[in-house]
């Protein structure tokens, strides 16, 4: 079975995620950290990754089949395929003999913004090489998503070379989501451009599009970006999502109201509620509005997964 070559998708197959599998320890605090000292604060362990994230929020969908492909050591292969698992995922988890599971600590500020800070070890997450590619992975497959972090390591893009390359070859659209402004100015903005060549859908973050194309104002980067990528949808917080074609912006999609506690994986729910409702053959402006529906339920909990008794 092949996929559809239209960028919104059709009905029908599943959606296969590429992208990194982590483990989150979550350290909420108020206020400044104390430096030299200790900082009280209410610390877990949970299932993360942005690709793992992207993936069970899709899969909250009714009837939406997800795979994940990642990458992840001996350590807690288990532990992260029973959780996905849980979530309605179909885990294909390649094991690293060598390198333990990716752990990130995410340092959030219990305040008001609840904003976050990411201390990250890629661990195995990001040595997904070509020989764990197949094309048979995309039997079935009506959507391919790639988590951006797939693009700053050199293993891991020359997988994601053949992972398009193949989507294309069987009309499968690809999104990409470029997940960290900080990694994209190591990587370089050309070089990933570049590295983006034929793909479908474009999913940055404010500061992501205008790091992509130096402009300030995040409409005017969604549209030039809308040149070089058919549909993109620039994520803007409590500020809503838009939604660009052939250099115009189509929607301005307004931002549900929510209570931030932890706005880690804020995104990743976007991403995946987007891509589930394009799965089901909805619109990319309805699409973008599950998004926000989705991203103010993850802002109001604890880590970047949806709860699995929701």
């Amino acid at each position: 079975m092949t996929g559809t070559s239209s960028p919104n998708g059709a009905p029908g197959g599943a959606l296969l995620v590429v992208g990194d599998v982590v483990t989150d320890v979550v350290a909420l605090h108020r206020g400044p950290l104390a430096s030299g000292t200790d900082t009280t604060a209410a610390i877990r362990t949970v299932p993360g990754g942005a690709g793992a994230n992207v993936a069970c929020w899709a899969a909250r969908r009714d009837g939406t089949e997800v795979r994940l492909l990642g990458k992840v050591g001996m350590d807690s292969a288990a532990w992260h395929e029973r959780e996905l698992a849980t979530s309605g995922v179909r885990p294909l988890l390649v094991i690293d003999p060598e390198a333990p599971t990716g752990t990130v600590v995410c340092l959030v500020d219990s305040g008001a913004s609840a904003e976050r800070t990411f201390l990250t070890d890629s661990g195995a997450a990001l040595r997904l090489a070509p020989d764990d590619w197949s094309e048979s992975l995309l039997d079935g497959v009506a959507r391919l998503h790639l988590s951006g972090y797939l693009f700053f390591s050199e293993p891991c893009r020359a997988l994601v070379a053949m992972a398009v390359e193949s989507a294309r070859a069987r009309g499968v659209p690809v999104s990409v989501d470029p997940a960290s402004a900080g990694f994209l100015t190591e990587l370089g903005v050309d070089r990933f451009l570049a590295l983006t060549e034929g793909v479908d859908v474009l999913l940055p973050s404010r500061d992501e599009a205008c790091l992509l194309t130096g402009l300030p104002d995040p409409a005017d980067a969604a549209a030039k970006l809308s040149r070089h990528v058919p549909l993109v949808v620039v994520k803007l917080g409590d500020a809503g999502a838009l939604v660009a074609r052939s250099g115009e912006i189509r929607a301005r999609v307004p931002a549900v109201p929510a209570a931030p506690v932890d706005t880690t994986g804020a995104g990743d729910a976007f991403t995946g509620a987007f891509l589930a409702a394009l799965l089901a053959g909805t619109g990319p402006e309805e699409a973008a509005a599950e998004g926000c529906r989705a991203g103010a339920r993850a802002v109001e909990q604890v880590g970047g997964r949806p709860p699995t008794n929701a």
